[in-house]
């Protein structure tokens, strides 16, 4: 059985990686439509459109030309790969809107940044070439 370590992730926007990534999540979701008719004993669904999130949590750095490109409203292709940059590593690529950017500060910490995107068309899941 493989498994990865969260420490080998990579993040691309584009061909650039982004750095500093704390974490990032995928959220992937299907909707069902329900076609149960009379006569039926039980409800039965049909499988519908398919909706895919991310969001990466970083460590600001404003001279990330990935963290940069990363501004609400932006549109970018999004690379994220769970066991590294390496060929034959896994990943998933989409292309998506940035819906947020959220700054975080705190007087005994990092400063923090976490961007959200709305992938749009579906992701595609493959390895590194």
């Amino acid at each position: 059985m493989a498994t990865f370590k969260g420490n080998d992730g990579v993040v691309k926007i584009g061909s650039d990686s982004m750095a500093e990534v704390i974490s990032f999540t995928v959220d992937q979701t299907a909707e069902v439509i329900e076609d149960t008719s009379m006569g039926d004993t039980a409800k039965s669904y049909k499988a519908s459109f398919t909706d895919a999130t991310a969001t990466i949590e970083t460590y600001f750095d404003d001279t990330d030309t990935a963290q940069l490109a990363c501004t609400a409203g932006s549109s970018v292709t999004v690379n994220l790969q769970m066991e590294g940059d390496t060929t034959g590593d896994h990943r998933l690529t989409g292309s998506g809107i940035v819906t947020g950017r959220s700054i975080g500060v705190s007087h005994d910490g990092i400063v923090t940044a976490t961007y959200s995107v709305q992938i749009s068309g579906g992701l595609t899941e493959d390895t590194v070439s």
